[in-house]
């Protein structure tokens, strides 16, 4: 079969690796499998070198970039329909939202006999306004009347995007993000090595993060969060895997909690050494707020290791709330810190006390004042020694169901070494890529 894959950016990211994953298996079954990609522009890193050297085609795609520009976009649209003129897939298989909408018109208009994507993530929601909600929400509306099938990466995915009106739920397969599962279990051996790099000892009870440095990945929650169990445990170390626009302002987060010390930014971490890192950790931490189903929950998983998640997407699908980890609720919309314009573009400006320089202060209030210029108690006493101000949710309230989850791992190394052992063996069956690409092969079989 004829196969071509098509994705906006090839940054170090979830859906990146899945779909990477998912071509290598497929040209391993005998399929002539081609990639399409957007230039991979930003911090977070690039998966191009890998792609280069898989047995598949890969074609970068340079007009197709993630920000909306007219002209850019009908150029990747007539970049896209031409090569699948020339080409002549069985099928065109798309993935995000960008490459998603082009992708499936050019094929539609190109007249390629299958259609299929999956929906990594829905680019609305309740985080947004409600003119961006709307505009996404109908192009992704008319996109699915361009596709034969739709892929959700969850449960909880396929029902929102029904619910959305994207398609019937009989129209949208869930098929769970390909991991290399030997690869993580494998990687056991790491953890002494990894743990002496990051200078964690034997003692010392890590927490992993797994995220881009970026709005709406949690990070504003999970440094006060860790500040309180910090306080309640002397060995507890937060390792920040990702890099990202953010990182100036959440190093001055960490130094205004009194955290710094404590805390482990190591930036980007390249995919095959992800299984050591999971492994080295004790715990995981996950708070993003837009997800499908984070992967770091089930590579959690086949390390045998305790997460801590928000109880949103899919994450109920794999954690058994108690057993092999807990899921706490996440915060509503109006708790949720949105960052500025300005301190996005210039977060080191935020994240200092020069005046008109720190939006985060004007944007948390009292609080923010505390811990990003100074002002009030010493650091590392606020927020938690003081009832909460109005207008600080952010970090008042919002963060402690993650503190107190986070200590009851922290303060049981043993209980958190036994929750880790009992992740259901038949729902990490589901995320091998074998497995999650026989299914996939099912979906195109079927159109």
């Amino acid at each position: 079969m004829r196969i071509v894959h098509v994705i906006t950016r090839l940054i170090l990211g979830g859906a990146q690796e899945n779909t990477l994953l998912t071509c290598r298996e497929q040209a391993r079954l005998g399929h002539d499998v081609t990639l399409l990609a957007g230039p991979p522009e930003g911090p977070e890193g690039s998966l191009v070198d890998a792609a280069r050297a898989m047995p598949i085609r890969f074609v970068l795609v340079p007009p197709l970039v993630r920000a909306v520009d007219p002209w850019h976009d009908l150029e990747a649209y007539l970049d896209l329909a031409k090569h699948f003129r020339d080409i002549h897939p069985d099928v065109v298989h798309t993935h995000s939202s960008k490459a998603g909408i082009l992708g499936r018109l050019a094929a539609r208009r190109a007249g390629v006999p299958r259609i299929v994507h999956t929906i990594h993530g829905l680019p609305f929601d309740e985080y947004q306004g409600r003119a961006a909600n709307w505009l996404y929400r109908a192009l992704e509306r008319r996109a699915s009347r361009w596709s034969h099938r739709l892929i959700a990466v969850s449960g909880d995915m396929a029902d929102r995007a029904r619910a959305a009106g994207l398609a019937p739920r009989e129209r949208i397969a869930v098929i769970y993000s390909a991991l290399d599962t030997e690869q993580f279990r494998a990687a056991a051996g790491e953890r002494d090595a990894v743990r002496q790099a990051w200078g964690a000892g034997p003692e010392d009870f890590v927490f992993l993060k797994v995220a881009r440095l970026f709005p709406l990945k949690g990070h504003e929650f999970v440094l006060p969060a860790f500040a309180e169990v910090a306080r309640r445990h002397p060995r507890a170390v937060l390792v920040l895997a990702g890099d990202g626009i953010l990182r100036p302002v959440l190093e001055s987060m960490a130094a205004r909690l009194g955290v710094a010390g404590r805390v482990r930014f190591l930036g980007l971490l390249a995919p095959e050494r992800m299984p050591g890192a999971i492994h080295a950790a004790d715990a995981v931490v996950h708070a993003g707020l837009r997800e499908g189903l984070a992967r770091v929950l089930p590579q959690a998983g086949l390390c045998e290791k305790p997460v801590v998640a928000y109880d949103i997407g899919g994450a109920r699908e794999v954690v058994r709330d108690g057993e092999n980890g807990f899921l706490v609720p996440a915060p509503l919309p109006r708790d949720v810190a949105r960052l500025p314009q300005r301190a996005v573009a210039e977060p080191a400006a935020a994240s200092t006390g020069e005046k008109g320089g720190c939006p985060l202060c004007r944007l948390f209030g009292k609080g923010g004042r505390t811990l990003f210029r100074g002002d009030g108690p010493e650091k590392g006493t606020a927020p938690f020694s003081q009832r909460p101000e109005k207008g600080t949710a952010p970090f008042s309230e919002a963060w402690r169901p993650l503190a107190e989850a986070m200590s009851r791992l922290a303060g049981d190394p043993a209980a958190a070494r036994g929750m880790g052992r009992r992740w259901p063996a038949e729902v990490l069956a589901r995320f091998d890529d074998r497995a999650a690409t026989r299914e996939i092969m099912k979906v195109y079989e079927n159109v």
